[in-house]
């Protein structure tokens, strides 16, 4: 059996049977669609994949402290950056994230 290595909420790496839904970025701490055109491009490039991880839904990748792409997640990168303007740190913009979002 084939594992994947995903992320938890606590941002700790563990072992799954099943494949990651979204994928993300350690150093900017984002995180989109498996099929995000801009990932792919600097996959294709060679300089994304050090520091590529996979989250097994969406509500994780948030848990985790990851925002969303604001190239393959139009609809949610908008409704982030209002969470970010109306609070004062990355915590707390998440956590009022999650609440717009309704996760």
């Amino acid at each position: 059996m084939k594992l994947y290595k995903l992320m938890g909420p606590d941002g700790k790496l563990y072992d799954s049977a099943t494949r990651g839904t979204f994928g993300g970025h350690r150093g900017g701490k984002g995180y989109g669609r498996m099929d995000c055109r801009s990932a792919q491009l600097w996959i294709a490039k060679g300089y994304y994949v050090k520091h590529r991880v996979f989250f097994a839904d969406e509500a994780t990748a948030i848990a985790a402290g990851y925002r969303p792409c604001a190239t393959c997640m139009k609809d949610r990168y908008p409704i982030w950056k209002q969470a970010v303007a109306c609070t004062s740190t990355r915590t707390q913009a998440l956590a009022h994230y999650r609440k717009m979002i309704d996760l």
